[in-house]
């Protein structure tokens, strides 16, 4: 019987907007995930602070980031700003940063929310917090299916 190597450490996984950021973060056991409150941006300062908090609270171990391209796979213009903040996440916390393919996860997360009987364009946030619970539960799959 194969063992499998127990990896410690939960994942974060951040769906970063313009405006604001969806947030998810893994179980322990990296097999489940489970939203965290929507981040409103102010500055990148702020943001790195709340971040910071996360991975100490939480034991994070590595991030993964969605990573926005177009239905054709390709890198939409919101991914340079992406690309410049997985860099930053990088320098700032020496830790492993996924990209991870995001460009189902509104879509997805729309769906969910209208059949939550409400309106995604009311409910940004929400939506921003599902978006980031269906790209780290995605990347959980792909990590039980690949070890």
């Amino acid at each position: 019987m194969q063992k499998r190597m127990i990896i410690k450490g939960r994942i974060l996984a951040i769906d970063h907007g313009q405006r604001r950021i969806g947030m998810a973060i893994s179980d322990p056991f990296r097999i489940t995930a489970q939203s965290l409150p929507t981040l409103t941006i102010q500055n990148s300062e702020e943001l790195f602070s709340v971040i910071k908090n996360i991975i100490q609270e939480q034991s994070v171990a590595e991030i993964v980031v969605g990573m926005p391209y177009n239905l054709k796979g390709e890198k939409t213009a919101s991914a340079e700003n992406v690309e410049k903040f997985i860099l930053q996440l990088k320098a700032t916390f020496q830790l492993p940063v996924h990209q991870w393919d995001e460009r189902w996860s509104t879509i997805e997360a729309h769906r969910t929310i209208r059949e939550m009987g409400k309106s995604p364009s009311r409910n940004k946030e929400k939506v921003d917090q599902v978006a980031a619970l269906i790209i780290l539960q995605s990347f959980l799959n792909y990590l039980s299916n690949n070890p």
